[in-house]
């Protein structure tokens, strides 16, 4: 559905988009996560048509080289939700179809088919400012269906709504978006909000992509120690592999068999750091703990190395201060590569 072939922007001396390679199938939804400034709304406007760039997309098969925002066939909703003020729901709904020349009873029809598609049922008289945050989304996203895009682009979509609204809609949209078969082409910098939502996650850094992958090969296997750290992953030393163990600042470390040898850098997943009593493991105090729902996230200090995040249920966490032994699980440890050359 959509093709990117060495897409580039720059803004004076910086690239926003350096080369950019990227490809999204046919009812798929593909996030892209990120920092500030590395390119992921401008991803976006470059494929709607609103930034100038070198490089081609491609749409359906089709170069889009000089053809208008108005005649890509996309949808394109933003953080802001961007409605009109003075007009109804089924004003902002109608919009594109009006666009689009579409005659009123379609029109009706239509609006009255997405608004209880998105939840919203009987709204169409309602007023713009009566509406919650959540509700405001919803008439967004509405409108954003309602011309039938063959590409629907969200740029940070529930980045305004608390973590709970945010959440339950985020379930919400990825069922709606099966349902349609629509496909669909995100940007945020919420990887719980990404990972929940894709099919495919794309990180990017400095306007070029770090990694592409479902959300479980991502998470399990970073491509690099920028793509570990953003994820929030710490546990990140210098190593020596040799046959099934690493030399790392915390000592002798497991890793899995067929691993590569010798230098490197290495990750252990907070979850792979398991507490034991301190003669059976890397002597550590306790320094702080945080409780993170399902889990506690306990810092470690050791007796030799740099600090350690790790995961113990709630009603195993030690207190702060407590003196604990840390061991390691081959499977939760990760070998990165070299960071490549930035230049």
């Amino acid at each position: 559905m959509l093709r990117l072939e060495g897409v580039s922007v720059r803004f004076g001396a910086r690239a926003a988009l350096d080369a950019v390679d990227l490809e999204v199938a046919d009812h798929e939804t593909v996030c892209v996560l990120g920092p500030s400034g590395s390119g992921k709304s401008t991803l976006l406007r470059v494929v709607a048509g609103l930034q100038e760039a070198s490089g081609k997309v491609f749409l359906d098969g089709t170069d889009q080289s000089g053809v208008p925002v108005h005649r890509r066939g996309v949808g394109l909703m933003f953080q802001d939700h961007q409605l009109f003020p003075q007009r109804d729901v089924a004003g902002n709904v109608a919009f594109g179809l009006r666009m689009r020349g579409a005659g009123r009873a379609e029109q009706v029809r239509r609006v009255a088919e997405l608004l209880e598609l998105v939840g919203l049922p009987g709204a169409q008289g309602r007023a713009i400012a009566a509406l919650s945050g959540g509700e405001q989304q919803r008439v967004a996203l509405a409108r954003a269906l309602a011309p039938q895009p063959k590409l629907l682009m969200l740029d940070e979509p529930l980045g305004q709504l608390d973590r709970g609204l945010r959440e339950r809609l985020v379930v919400e949209l990825r069922e709606l978006f099966g349902q349609l078969g629509t496909t669909v082409l995100a940007v945020t910098h919420d990887q719980g909000e990404a990972f929940a939502l894709a099919d495919r996650v794309v990180v990017m850094r400095e306007g070029r992509v770090a990694q592409v992958g479902t959300p479980l090969e991502v998470w399990q296997r970073p491509a690099s120690e920028f793509v570990a750290r953003f994820l929030g992953f710490d546990n990140v030393v210098s190593a020596t592999v040799s046959g099934e163990v690493a030399d790392t600042p915390w000592g002798k470390v497991p890793v899995v068999p067929g691993a590569l040898q010798g230098e490197c850098r290495l990750l252990v997943r907070p979850a792979g750091v398991r507490l034991v009593p301190v003669d059976d493991g890397l002597r550590c105090t306790v320094r702080a703990r945080t409780f993170r729902g399902h889990h506690v996230a306990v810092i470690l200090e050791p007796a030799v190395g740099p600090p350690l995040e790790a995961e113990c249920p709630p009603a195993e966490a030690p207190d702060a201060g407590a003196t604990v032994g840390a061991a390691f699980t081959a499977g939760d440890v990760v070998l990165l590569p070299p960071e490549p050359d930035r230049a």
